[in-house]
């Protein structure tokens, strides 16, 4: 048999119901691996070697991931277990409550082996914060491995994880997922609740998977889809599970494009151009029409958006003795975002709803829209941050994710393909949206790519797997 680490989170689980393997086995094994690339804030073994002997005496039934270890990002509660929101702000706290996805996790028969590193209340798309080593692509550790589900990237491109929850409000698990050859799948808003402790408003964020390929996100993506009295938004239950639509074939399907970003100043990275046109070149050989079009929003929505990202910084209470242990980034967007009035922020939500409406009268046309997933290859560690001005900080942000956040604007789902790699090694990703509510299309299509590039996108592994 091949290493455990080696096996994808459905065999592991295939595995475990044949009983060549157990749950605590596999346990103790993803816990025993050395963390160098800064995936783990808080390691949980005592909890997944509890949870893991307790499936030992369980009956699997039709739980597709019974048996699998699966992380859960640190901006989620798990009761009784500290939370730090990526801040030093908050350290000491432990969580009162589970989340709801916490919940669906254990009732699936995962084994939760610990809490992945976030950047600072998920805002910055770098992961590297005052409360843990900085999250490293495993590909090069000396580069980034994106934000802000970084720790939960860098787990399972690094093979300490098989699979592992993350969540996205502009692109935190698609960036990520770019930046460590991931796949990963922003789910449609109001697909995922956010209940109890996250609030909706807005409904950019989304709680989604990140995995070696489809099938395990589309099986971590079943168990994660619910939602709960009280959530703001509901995506209509899909027709079929979304592993089942792994097996489906998608037809022939009419798919836009576009490459220019909204952000002044942005430019693509010859290498990005090489992964989005290697994408497209890859549909249209698959039988799919791929037609150009304009990049439906413009560069107005920007400063709207800077607005409620603003607002949203503001959103965790920070004690004011407190307040100087924030990072510069954290504290000048909150800054920002404390100046925001209310009505202000409530006519830039009004104006980008307008916007994506006519937006979506572009994208619905299609079956789906690709993109790139950043403009370049992810930075060395501390590029982000090298500059004493957090306004700088913020420009190079914009400027290396401009693409993504659209789709946390429209509620679209949208996944990363990890579809090209560097001379050097480095994975560059493409990304696909769909039609609101339609992750079933996106699920099909990126099997048949999977499938047309070979299994775990070419059989690639980090140095050190």
């Amino acid at each position: 048999m091949a290493g455990i680490h080696d096996l994808t989170a459905l065999e592991l689980a295939s595995a475990v119901r044949a009983r060549d393997l157990s749950p605590v086995e596999i346990a103790e094994h993803y816990l025993a691996r050395a963390d160098e690339v800064g995936a783990y804030v808080t390691l949980t073994a005592d909890l997944a070697l509890e949870q893991a002997r307790r499936l030992e005496n369980e009956d699997p039934g039709d739980r597709p991931l019974f048996g699998v270890p699966v992380p859960v990002k640190d901006l989620n509660f798990v009761k009784g277990v500290p939370i730090r929101f990526g801040s030093a702000t908050y350290e000491g706290f432990t969580a009162p409550v589970d989340d709801s996805i916490v919940t669906r996790l254990r009732d699936a028969g995962t084994v939760m082996t610990g809490k992945t590193n976030s950047p600072e209340f998920g805002l910055p798309c770098y992961t590297e914060p005052t409360v843990a080593p900085p999250a490293r692509t495993p590909w090069d550790v000396t580069r980034s491995a994106g934000g802000s589900s970084g720790g939960a990237a860098a787990a399972v491109a690094a093979g300490l994880a098989p699979i592992a929850h993350g969540s996205d409000g502009a692109g935190s698990i698609r960036i990520p997922a770019a930046a460590c050859g991931l796949f990963g799948i922003k789910p449609s808003r109001g697909r995922v609740s956010l209940a109890p402790m996250i609030p909706d408003l807005a409904g950019l964020s989304a709680n989604g998977p990140l995995a070696r390929n489809v099938a395990d996100a589309a099986a971590l993506l079943d168990v994660l889809a619910h939602h709960q009295p009280g959530d703001l938004y509901w995506a209509p239950d899909a027709p079929a599970s979304f592993l089942a639509y792994t097996k489906r074939d998608p037809g022939r399907l009419r798919i836009a494009r576009h490459r220019d970003p909204v952000i002044e100043g942005a430019e693509l990275h010859p290498e990005v151009v090489a992964a989005y046109e290697k994408a497209s070149a890859l549909l249209e050989r698959l039988g799919h029409e791929v037609v150009d079009i304009g990049n439906p929003y413009g560069a107005d929505v920007v400063p709207l958006f800077e607005r409620m990202w603003f607002a949203f910084a503001c959103m965790h209470p920070v004690a004011p003795e407190k307040e100087h242990l924030l990072r510069p980034i954290t504290a000048w967007l909150r800054e920002r975002g404390f100046a925001v009035p209310a009505p202000d922020f409530l006519k830039a939500w009004s104006a980008l709803q307008l916007t994506t409406r006519f937006a979506l009268l572009v994208t619905d046309a299609f079956d789906a829209v690709l993109t790139p997933t950043v403009t370049g290859l992810t930075p060395e560690i501390g590029w982000f941050e090298d500059v004493d001005d957090p306004s700088v900080t913020f420009e190079r942000m914009k400027r290396f994710a401009p693409f993504a956040a659209a789709y946390n604007l429209s509620g679209q789902p949208a996944v990363n393909l990890p579809i090209h790699w560097t001379p050097d090694g480095l994975p560059v990703g493409a990304m696909l949206a769909a039609r609101w509510a339609d992750e079933g299309t996106l699920i099909m299509l990126s099997a048949q790519i999977e499938a047309e590039v070979g299994g775990f996108w070419g059989d690639r592994r980090p140095p050190g797997w």
